[in-house]
């Protein structure tokens, strides 16, 4: 925060009560008030807040009946803006009434000095002024109103911007050239042709609206394989929406690899401590029982954090006494396979971190990974990047186009293996919390910078390999509260951190609290639910009665205690656990319970 403001408010009072105000440009004869419904009698008419943070209240207020009251909450400081069409070249005074602490009114966009003044404090209402000139070339500015992270709500009133009126914006055109590319079984790719004057465009499946886009063109997803759907565009612009394109259909195909990789309707997923021991012990490939249907071996690590290279070899015997051979533990993998189970390859964990910021990196890890699948005999792979692995650079902003070269050069990477290997390659992810759940609250380092830049980096991941995703088990252990769909924190432990953790997921939620940016729901088959297998296994372990109840409520809708489900997802794949040694240890109650579940 920037504490040097009330210096500068302080002499600008000083010299107005000096006289020296008179030094202002007196007003032209063509300068008019700009600000739309500044006085906000027609509620947010002309304003948009984040987050959903602004509202209209009857008081307190400065004049007329009705003011701004907006309300900051985590990493929003409740901005409300409003852009305004000028003329380049011309001088602006802008100014406002506003009550609170750090109640923040400025204007951005406006070609030379972006301009903003502020209070720390004003118990009553209190007026805030600044001016600016625009540029050669500016024909609209944005003006804003803002709070402080933390602090309570503000409220403002009275909005102006006075100043020579710029040239009225056009509605646009409605967009024409609205093509349907080749669809996957859930999703379609769309494009169409720019419209002159537009600044983005809404995305329209069906009669609902389901993204806003400044490029022109977009990817629906989350929807059902062999299923016709119906889209259409339109331009916008500070004038408004312009009538919708020409719809076009399109049907998406039956379904490839994404679709269940060959396993059972409800799956057990377990990771084999097959590289280092703990105080689990070592289990052998072939002792592992029958129940376990997916079976990770942990872990593939890179040579170097920024290698791409990475490497698996079994236990060493001085560490893990009675290992394998690997000619055995190659024997017992196939022995597996042909009893139905699938055994992948997990690359990171903990101690692996691995981040692919190059494309040299990137190729490498595509190399390194195929070696370690052919020389096993692998099914897939497992992606458990944790800690620093994944994290968003500043200003990457949006999980449908991601920017930051470790994050593109990720799915680049998945995508090359699975086309490598065909529709039949099984794809998982063991992400924690803190990069999917969380991307509800914060995703990167915001949009004014300052959050942990990891927050939601793997949901750009797993909306651009959606296709592709055999199964997501996130890790529901090892995490912080975190904020539900019900706007509630949820904790770790019971049922009702794992019903609303994986509600989240089934229901898909606005990421970083913008509607705009969707992150839409993944099927239930493609969803199972990570837990630790014993006390010792991780914090968060939950009793078998309390994973029961998670279940009976997300499959049945019973036994759901105080959180409701937005569904109800029979096809739910199943559970995932670390690990399958501690399992072991624990005498099997993890898996013992999965199977004795009613899951008809």
């Amino acid at each position: 925060m920037d504490r040097t403001r009330p210096l500068t408010l302080l002499l600008a009072g000083s010299l107005a009560a000096g006289g020296l105000l008179a030094l202002t440009p007196t007003a032209r004869a063509a300068d008019t008030e700009l600000a739309r419904n500044g006085g906000f009698e027609a509620g947010l008419d002309g304003w948009t807040c984040t987050a959903g943070s602004g509202a209209v209240v009857p008081s307190p207020v400065h004049g007329g009946t009705k003011a701004l009251q907006a309300t900051p909450a985590g990493s929003d400081n409740a901005r409300c803006s409003q852009t305004v069409t000028v003329k380049p070249g011309s001088t602006y005074t802008l100014s406002g009434w506003v009550r609170g602490s750090y109640v923040y009114l400025g204007a951005t966009g406006t070609g030379t000095t972006d301009v903003s003044t502020w209070t720390g404090s004003a118990p009553d209402w209190q007026k805030l002024t600044t001016t600016f000139t625009t540029g050669a070339s500016t024909t609209s500015v944005t003006l804003y109103t803002h709070g402080w992270y933390g602090t309570p709500a503000y409220q403002a009133d009275d909005l102006s911007l006075y100043g020579p009126g710029g040239d009225p914006v056009q509605l646009p055109a409605a967009p024409t050239g609205l093509t349907a590319g080749s669809p996957t079984s859930t999703s379609v790719p769309l494009s169409w042709t720019a419209v002159p004057g537009a600044t983005s465009y809404h995305v329209y499946q069906g009669a609902t609206r389901i993204q806003t886009v400044t490029g022109t063109t977009a990817t629906a997803t989350g929807l059902t394989a062999s299923t016709p759907y119906t889209f259409q565009v339109t331009a916008v612009n500070s004038a408004g929406e312009s009538p919708k394109s020409a719809a076009v259909t399109a049907t998406t195909t039956s379904g490839g690899g994404g679709e269940g990789g060959g396993l059972p309707a409800h799956a057990l997923v377990g990771y084999l401590h097959a590289s280092f021991a703990n105080g689990s012990g070592y289990t052998r490939m072939a002792d592992v029982p029958d129940s376990w249907d997916v079976i990770d071996l942990a872990f593939g690590e890179p040579t170097s954090v920024t290698s791409g290279d990475i490497r698996f070899n079994l236990c060493p015997a001085a560490e893990c006494p009675g290992v394998e051979t690997p000619a055995e533990f190659k024997a017992a993998i196939k022995a597996k396979q042909a009893a139905g189970k699938k055994v992948l390859i997990s690359i990171g964990g903990q101690n692996g971190q691995v981040q692919l910021a190059t494309t040299a990196a990137r190729d490498t890890f595509v190399s390194s990974v195929s070696k370690i699948i052919d020389e096993y005999g692998l099914d897939g792979l497992d992606i458990d990047f944790e800690g620093h692995s994944l994290s968003l650079q500043t200003g990457d902003t949006d999980f449908r186009n991601p920017t930051s070269p470790v994050i593109v050069n990720l799915i680049q990477a998945v995508k090359t293996l699975k086309a490598r290997y065909g529709p039949g390659f099984v794809l998982t992810m063991a992400p924690e919390t803190f990069f999917v759940q969380l991307g509800h609250q914060y995703y990167g380092s915001g949009p004014w910078g300052g959050q942990d830049p990891r927050a939601g980096a793997y949901l750009p991941v797993i909306h651009a390999l959606r296709d592709d995703l055999t199964l997501l088990h996130v890790q529901d252990y090892n995490s912080g509260s975190v904020m539900g769909l019900d706007g509630q924190y949820h904790s770790m432990g019971g049922a009702d951190f794992h019903i609303a953790m994986t509600d989240m997921l089934l229901t898909g939620f606005p990421v970083a609290g913008n509607a705009d940016r969707f992150f839409p729901p993944l099927r239930p088959e493609q969803v199972a639910i990570g837990l630790p297998a014993s006390t010792q296994a991780g914090n968060g372990h939950t009793a078998p009665a309390e994973v029961n109840k998670a279940l009976d409520c997300l499959t049945r809708k019973t036994n759901c205690g105080t959180y409701q489900t937005h569904g109800t997802w029979p096809a739910l794949r199943g559970l995932m656990t670390w690990s399958i040694n501690w399992d072991r240890y624990n005498q099997w109650a993890f898996s013992k319970n999965f199977d004795a579940y009613g899951w008809s």
